[in-house]
């Protein structure tokens, strides 16, 4: 009975200090709803504020985009006028230059306008530096009933290594086309100012005393090469204009030599040494052997290298038979010049 009695005492102590420690915890506090509401509302505010923030900092960013390429497309538009006022200045400058010298070379003509003799004919470029024509530029010789020569346009290059070349061939311009019938060989085509053939008829009539030729060529690359010989004539056209030279001297290498004492050959006319039709596979007029060392009047190429064909304006002995050259001048001038 007695220990009933301090179980039932134990556990009435028990109950006092769990029920003691129960209220001594603390309750949780409900928010008003109101408060609740107002938290919630910043929140949904704060948000809206920087999803507006960001979609103004994405609109700058396009706009600052937008505006560094409008300033890029100016730059480049004015860099774009600048070379084109440039080239327009030069163009000028080139043209103002070539007048001045047209000026001179009327004046000098005017000047010595005199009844000739056989002694005065104006034959050539070398005859035309003998009365003092120094000016390289366009020239026409006129005709001359003594030597039976027709009036004809000539460039003469009055500088290079002395003067006095009469110019029978250029290529650089790139936009006449050398793939001719021997008619249109015979007379010449293109102007003597771009890209131009002076006529096997001319070349064979200026010929006819000891000539020299000299080619230069440049690649594109800027660097220049030239063959010279020292011995260069053209038959008739009875013998299609056989072509005859030696004494070769330069730095390009002798590519010529092995177009010696051919036939001139057209797409219309093949007198080559070689089953193939040398003119029709390279696109051009020429001394065509079997087939060529060198195509000088062959297809103008841009940038050079025009492999697999063999068609172009080719040196062998300088860039090989797949390289078309930038630029290309033939001139002759009697062996006899002295500057």
């Amino acid at each position: 009975m007695a220990k009933v009695s301090m179980a039932i005492a134990a556990l009435g102590v028990t109950l006092l200090l769990v029920a003691g420690a129960w209220a001594q915890t603390p309750k949780k506090k409900n928010l008003p709803k109101s408060q609740k509401g107002a938290c919630c509302e910043e929140v949904r505010s704060l948000k809206v504020q920087v999803a507006n923030l960001s979609s103004i900092l994405e609109e700058l960013g396009r706009k600052q985009e937008t505006d560094l390429l409008t300033v890029v497309r100016q730059v480049m538009e004015l860099d774009k006028q600048n070379r084109q006022q440039e080239a327009r200045v030069t163009e000028a400058e080139s043209k103002y230059s070539e007048i001045n010298n047209r000026v001179e070379i009327l004046q000098l003509q005017g000047a010595q306008s005199i009844t000739q003799t056989s002694s005065d004919v104006m034959y050539d470029c070398a005859s035309l530096y003998a009365k003092n024509y120094r000016i390289s530029g366009e020239y026409k010789l006129p005709k001359d009933d003594f030597l039976r020569t027709p009036e004809l346009t000539v460039f003469c290059d009055m500088e290079t290594n002395g003067g006095g070349w009469t110019v029978i061939q250029r290529r650089r311009v790139g936009l006449t086309t050398f793939d001719r019938d021997w008619k249109q060989y015979k007379k010449g085509f293109g102007t003597v100012r771009g890209d131009f053939w002076l006529g096997n008829e001319h070349i064979y009539r200026l010929t006819q005393q000891a000539t020299v030729l000299r080619i230069e060529m440049e690649d594109w690359a800027g660097d220049t090469r030239y063959a010279e010989y020292g011995s260069f004539s053209l038959s008739n056209e009875l013998n299609s204009y056989k072509l005859l030279l030696s004494n070769y001297s330069g730095n390009a290498g002798d590519s010529l030599r092995y177009h010696n004492n051919t036939y001139f050959s057209t797409k219309d006319k093949d007198h080559d040494k070689c089953v193939d039709d040398c003119a029709a596979l390279r696109k051009g007029g020429y001394w065509y052997n079997c087939c060529t060392d060198s195509n000088l009047n062959g297809v103008y190429y841009r940038r050079g290298e025009h492999s697999p064909r063999t068609d172009g304006i080719n040196w062998y002995g300088w860039h090989g038979s797949s390289y078309s050259m930038k630029r290309v001048e033939m001139k002759i001038r009697p062996h006899s010049f002295r500057p």
